[in-house]
């Protein structure tokens, strides 16, 4: 019972004393299911049940979930059923226990796919009951609190399974305290020396942060006093994961994302809101550019604030967010807020409940044309690690798209018919291709035809789940004699001037063995369906066999930056250097792979109307900061003593590398640079350039091999 005091205590606070007798109960059930079994640690099992309820209890969660989240492990790991918690308990608690079991009982080819379809099975349970998904959370962030007990692989494992599965979810869900503690345990089992670097710095930082953020709380609250509002001011410090991150993201050191502070006011209503913003403005100098009314538009898991960054009078930027005490409340736990035990409720909730349902159902749809679960694991990690944009219809409707949507997301998102009619679109009234990329605030028509069909290429491009998995079943549906025919088209069409009659058979047969085909006709019909990506299946199908099967079979799985070319050969053109963040476009070169080039490139200039040729490729986001790129800048400098030395100088500072260098006189007085550096993403490259072009000798700075100015060019 030493075990169950603490949890005791904390539900005691807000259940009554029979509601507490039953969370009782199922921890004695659990402990005696459990018994003589111990954790890696050496500690009893049951230590680990307690804690998940403990964290949910501190959410103030109902009965049921609670003895669920004690009860969550008997059915994976004991002899107790399904039918026994049922008539101990009840069918809810007996549902959440099962909706939270692994399929571990079923034969997997591999952990992945055993990871893929537990993903897909827990979603589609949270789907009928989010308090499926807050058990597991709950479940894994006991886990990584106690992962230095486990071999350094496995924490590196786990690790990466919560960045890319169960931080976005938390995100998704609004449980940014759950989010913000997961990052930072994975962080530190898979890249601890840096953990460790950048905590110690930020302790020694964090006295002058103290100072700073009570005197600038000072300073808010003296100003809304003076005209009555009630609020309450509270600084933060930035998580450390979330300073390590933009770090990266910006490619900066520690010290230059140190100066921006955060800040939160929290008011009584939803006027109030606006009347503390205006004051803000009046009291600190905004930076409009960086104002954000989350309240008017809301973000999908049902967050609302106004964000708005000032410079204040000492001259550092702080960001100050400002909201109600409901808004606050939803903030901090998200979906949780609004099951929270005898919880008001309210319109609100319910709308916020059916949105994050409905987004979470499209995501779990069943995709009966993706028997391959790997796909629907990358599938769900995808949505999951995009961040979201909003477009409305030329009605003014609203809606959240993933990142990186099309107007063909745009189009299954409004309805499968109208995706399934898509011929093409208007993006602010002009015409645009159905591959571009959306962003936020525009507005969309999508053009029409009757007895249209999807196309398969559309697979190549699309952004959300339910794009792609409407499209799949469509052709699934199709006839062999019209699939098949159609796949043969989007065969030739990837192998680009290799003909099929030139394919040695043996890659033929490699390919159709792999894929566990019948023969080359059901080849075919799997690209018609959708089921195969043609792209990938020309790229094995061309050259000799042992090359095109390397990458397969005799290296480890490798990720792309490319999405969708996990294991491809993938060339980035010279003539232009593409950077993560830059639009592209590729086609297939033989003994090059996919070829990458800048859209505005001038060897792939009219590529719109050469389809069958070229390929709509993106970047995913998720491996935008993890590989380095060569980028040549053209520099015109003034011959001051010194002057290259200053800039080797920046550029050593900014994490880039040297590649390449040559200088022309082009008088007494001035020389052009060109050099070629090293980056991770465009966004890094942009920043090199600002730190350039500051250096009082430089005329100007531009990137190199490009048809024409772009927005990297300062």
């Amino acid at each position: 019972m030493l075990i169950f005091n603490a949890l005791h205590d904390v539900i005691q606070t807000y259940l009554t004393p029979d509601e507490c007798d039953f969370i009782e109960r199922a921890y004695h059930f659990a402990a005696k299911a459990h018994q003589g079994v111990t954790r890696a640690s050496g500690e009893p099992y049951i230590t680990h049940p307690v804690a998940v309820a403990s964290i949910l209890a501190s959410m103030k969660l109902d009965p049921d979930a609670l003895a669920a989240a004690l009860l969550h492990d008997v059915l994976e790991d004991t002899d107790a059923t399904y039918q026994q918690l049922s008539d101990n308990f009840n069918p809810v608690v007996a549902e959440l226990v099962e909706g939270v079991t692994k399929l571990d009982k079923i034969n997997f080819k591999n952990r992945e796919q055993a990871q893929a379809s537990n993903i897909c099975k827990m979603l589609i349970a949270m789907s009928k009951d989010f308090r499926v998904m807050l058990i597991k959370l709950a479940d894994r962030v006991h886990n990584m609190r106690t992962l230095d007990s486990l071999r350094p692989d496995k924490r590196k494992r786990i690790a990466r399974e919560t960045f890319e599965i169960f931080t976005p979810i938390a995100d998704r869900l609004g449980l940014h305290f759950l989010k913000n503690e997961l990052e930072e345990l994975a962080f530190k089992a898979s890249n601890s020396s840096r953990y460790y670097v950048l905590k110690a710095a930020i302790s020694k930082a964090r006295g002058n942060r103290k100072d700073f953020i009570q005197r600038i709380c000072d300073e808010i609250s003296l100003k809304l006093d003076n005209i009555s509002i009630e609020a309450k001011v509270v600084g933060r410090e930035k998580h450390l994961y979330s300073l390590y991150r933009k770090m990266r993201k910006k490619g900066c050191q520690f010290h230059d994302v140190m100066d921006v502070y955060a800040f939160r006011i929290i008011v009584k209503d939803l006027d109030t809101c606006y009347r503390v913003l205006g004051q803000m403005h009046h009291l600190y100098q905004p930076k409009l550019e960086f104002f954000e009314d989350y309240i008017a538009i809301p973000k999908a898991n049902s967050y609302q604030s106004l964000h708005t960054t000032l410079i204040t009078h000492h001259g550092v930027n702080i960001e100050i967010q400002i909201r109600t005490h409901d808004m606050d409340m939803v903030a901090k736990q998200g979906i949780a807020a609004h099951w929270s035990y005898k919880n008001g409720g309210g319109d609100s909730n319910i709308i916020a409940q059916l949105q994050t349902r409905n987004w979470f159902q499209g995501l779990s749809e069943p995709d009966e044309n993706s028997t391959n679960s790997l796909i629907l694991l990358e599938n769900i990690k995808a949505e999951l690690g995009n961040n979201e944009i909003h477009v409305l219809t030329p009605q003014g409707k609203i809606l959240v798209l993933p990142a990186h949507a099309t107007a063909v997301d745009f189009a299954y998102a409004l309805h499968t018919k109208v995706g399934h009619r898509c011929i093409g679109a208007k993006v602010d009234n002009e015409y645009s291709l159905l591959s571009n990329k959306l962003e936020s605030g525009q507005t969309i028509e999508i053009i029409l035809r009757e007895n249209l069909q999807p196309n398969a290429t559309w697979l190549n491009f699309v952004a959300t789940h339910k794009a792609r998995s409407s499209i799949r079943q469509f052709l699934k549906q199709q006839e062999d004699d019209v699939s098949i025919p159609n796949g043969r088209r989007l065969l030739k069409q990837a192998l680009n001037q290799t003909n099929l009659a030139d394919i040695p058979q043996e890659n033929i047969d490699s390919v159709i063995k792999d894929h566990r085909l019948a023969d080359f006709n059901s080849l075919l019909n799997a690209i018609g369906k959708g089921q195969l990506l043609s792209m990938i299946i020309a790229r094995r199908l061309r050259g000799n066999s042992d090359q095109l099967t390397e990458s397969v079979h005799k290296q480890p799985y490798r990720q792309s930056a490319i999405k969708g070319a996990e294991d491809m050969m993938i060339t980035y053109a010279n003539c232009c250097k593409p950077l993560p963040g830059d639009p592209i476009v590729a086609h297939a070169s033989s003994g090059k792979g996919l070829v990458v080039h800048l859209k505005n490139c001038h060897n792939v200039a009219g590529f719109e109307n050469e389809r069958d040729k070229y390929i709509p490729i993106e970047w995913d986001m998720n491996f935008m900061n993890q590989y380095e790129y060569a980028s040549d800048l053209k520099i015109l400098m003034v011959n001051h003593k010194a002057g290259l030395a200053k800039l080797f100088t920046i550029i050593a500072k900014s994490n880039a590398n040297v590649g390449g260098l040559q200088t022309t006189e082009l008088s007494n007085e001035l020389y052009a640079i060109n050099i070629t550096i090293t980056v991770i993403n465009r966004i890094h490259l942009s920043r090199i350039m600002r730190q350039i072009k500051k250096l009082s000798s430089v005329k100007s700075v531009k990137r190199s091999n490009q048809k024409k100015q772009t927005k990297g060019e300062i």
